[in-house]
């Protein structure tokens, strides 16, 4: 509550994510903080205190504040038992207030994937599933270092249909030595599933990757570009608008969690390598977690789980903002830009300027919103917004 450079009218709504950060394998293009271990070997409960502990410690941060989705990210966060998601999800409810309609989403991998598990995650409080499938094609599953097979993914799919009133398939494109062909029969596969959400990304090269270090042979960026519009006309053939960049919807399944984060409301962040963004009357705080596990772990039950914790400056807000609002296809209203920078309109007029210029925006009184072009050359348009 101490002076700040910022006077922000109200604050944004809150959404709490939740890191678990083991897998059973690392995908050679994944950059999150990820770590191989066997689910025998892992420490659940030490991991689940910590947790509580963490969440503990930020509670000043958040008093009386009500959150409005839980996502539960990793890792594999199936890896952990439907009691140990049960744990966790009580020790939130008994720590925070949570909305009574809140939106609880677990991601799941078809490797980890038993019958009636999906089921038990379901009775633990889970709302939501997002299944990360990537493909249905075993050559690119295994180019991808994925532990599931096809058949696996299917059988995954139609249970998490079975057991949740709404769920995410996540897809990835631009797969090594892919041909629109074989996109094609991607999505053709995972429509059929009628998921009523499903997200769908380029496969990028990050650093610090095993694919970094030996990259493969991608298609070239004119044939990534067809597959992004063929994927664009398939979906919505089936009636899921594209929301988002690389979201796809049916009505009432828009994932609300991650349509929180792009509208740069604020989330709490516990877990290794969590990170966190929240708001204050006068300023608006990012924070990291420990990035270890076992450091993390000894630290959070210790009270000290915050690796990092910095104000966001005033002068980088418009660009954080906009690396967020410009990823939804409504873009946003310019009164959520003064609500939640605390800045006057003034601070955006000349980027706004030079957008609508080349063509990367159309924009009234109310609203601004990305256009086809700006769609595409989304970066373009982002770094316009660069202090």
């Amino acid at each position: 509550m101490r002076p700040g450079t910022l006077q922000l009218p109200a604050l944004p709504p809150l959404a709490l994510y939740v890191h678990l950060p083991w897998c059973l394998k690392k995908c050679p293009y994944c950059d999150f903080n990820s770590h191989e271990m066997q689910p025998s070997a892992m420490p659940e409960q030490r991991y689940l205190d910590a947790l509580r502990a963490d969440l503990e410690a930020a509670l000043p941060l958040v008093w009386g504040r009500e959150v409005h989705s839980i996502f539960i990210g990793g890792g594999t966060p199936s890896l952990f038992s439907p009691q140990g998601i049960d744990r966790l999800l009580s020790d939130v409810r008994a720590r925070v207030k949570l909305a009574a309609d809140a939106e609880i989403t677990l991601e799941a991998n078809p490797g980890t994937f038993e019958k009636d598990r999906f089921k038990a995650f379901r009775a633990a409080g889970v709302t939501r599933l997002s299944v990360g499938v990537q493909s249905f094609n075993d050559g690119f599953l295994r180019a991808l270092g994925r532990v599931h097979d096809s058949r696996q993914a299917i059988a995954a799919v139609e249970e998490a249909a079975a057991s949740f009133d709404t769920f995410n398939l996540d897809l990835m494109y631009a797969l090594p030595g892919q041909t629109l062909e074989q996109l094609e029969q991607d999505v053709t596969q995972a429509l059929a599933l009628m998921p009523p959400h499903l997200s769908i990304y380029h496969l990028t090269i990050e650093p610090n990757t095993y694919f970094a270090k030996f990259p493969p042979v991608t298609p070239p960026e004119d044939l990534a570009y067809a597959m992004l519009d063929r994927i664009t006309e398939m979906t919505a053939a089936t009636g899921l608008e594209r929301y988002e960049v690389s979201a796809y919807a049916k009505p009432g399944h828009r994932c609300w969690h991650n349509w929180n984060y792009w509208q740069f409301g604020d989330y709490l962040g516990i877990g290794a390598g969590a990170h966190s963004k929240i708001s204050f009357p006068h300023r608006v705080v990012r924070q990291v977690r420990k990035r270890e596990p076992k450091l993390y772990m000894d630290n959070a039950l210790a009270g000290h789980a915050i690796a990092q914790d910095d104000e966001v400056a005033r002068s980088d807000l418009p660009f954080e903002f906009m690396l967020n609002a410009l990823r939804l296809r409504e873009g946003f209203a310019l009164q959520d830009f003064r609500d939640r920078t605390g800045l006057p309109l003034s601070a955006i007029e000349k980027p706004l300027q030079e957008a609508q210029a080349k063509g990367l925006i159309e924009r009234d009184l109310v609203r601004v919103r990305p256009t086809e072009r700006g769609f595409d050359f989304l970066s373009d348009l982002q770094g316009l917004f660069l202090s």
